[in-house]
């Protein structure tokens, strides 16, 4: 069994964030970026599990930079064969999955996993293009995937209860909580990634539909309003006149 598991770099959660003079790219400068957690926590380690339990070979792939090798051989540490690079900067959503799409076509992957979203950009949006780019099934924000043969019974939460899918492989799907849990790489691992393939290619014409105009940062917190218990007719008055939500 082959699974390709994508993997995008993030800002790490303490990441200062800011953008440049003229607001129109993020600013890198001093930003320490990591595995997007759920294409790590869940898409990967439920992967691992499916290897460990049933056996498979686990290719993980990117589009990004040279500076993307670090979070891809965290990756190989965690357990994963194989890396891919698809050297480019990764311009929208279309162009990464066209990108994937393009290396994943003529490789025979039985299952592509996907995290739900990334932590940056939280588009939710990659995981549902390969699936169509590549003419397969596209299971999103699963929590819960089981694989008996060539049959794959999955788990999604929805309102008030459960939905419960079965499909056919190959299939695309994107992983949430509940999935799995974090791993740590050990030492072995660790030391193991340095010598696992790492493979590099160029993109094929690829285009974008969206661009950026323009970043702009959520206006800063204001201070809380504090309203006696038994003052009832001024939190409403302050709920009806100042935040305008009722």
């Amino acid at each position: 069994m082959k699974i390709l598991v994508c993997i995008s770099k993030a800002p790490d959660t303490t990441s200062k964030i800011s953008f440049t003079s003229d607001r129109t790219a993020f600013d890198e400068t001093g930003v320490q970026y990591i595995v997007n957690p759920y294409d790590e926590w869940y898409a990967l380690v439920r992967a691992l599990e499916i290897k460990e339990t049933q056996g498979a070979e686990i290719t993980i792939i990117t589009v990004g930079n040279a500076s993307d090798e670090a979070i891809m051989r965290k990756a190989l540490a965690i357990g994963a064969d194989e890396a891919v690079r698809i050297d480019a900067e990764p311009k929208d959503a279309y162009f990464v999955a066209t990108a994937i799409a393009d290396y994943a076509k003529n490789q025979g992957f039985d299952l592509i996993l996907t995290g739900k979203e990334t932590i940056n950009f939280n588009g939710s949006q990659i995981g549902g293009m390969i699936a169509e780019l590549l003419d397969q099934p596209y299971i999103s924000v699963a929590s819960k995937l089981e694989l008996s043969s060539n049959t794959l019974t999955l788990e999604r939460e929805i309102a008030g209860g459960v939905e419960v899918v079965e499909v056919d492989m190959p299939a695309v799907v994107s992983c949430a909580k509940g999935m799995a849990e974090q791993r740590i790489p050990n030492m072995r691992g660790i030391m193991a990634a340095r010598t696992k393939p790492l493979q590099i290619i160029s993109p094929k014409g690829l285009d974008m539909l969206t661009s950026y105009v323009t970043f702009a940062s959520p206006p800063p917190k204001s201070g809380v309003k504090l309203v006696d218990v038994d003052n009832l007719d001024e939190l409403v008055s302050l709920l009806h006149n100042e935040a305008k939500v009722i």
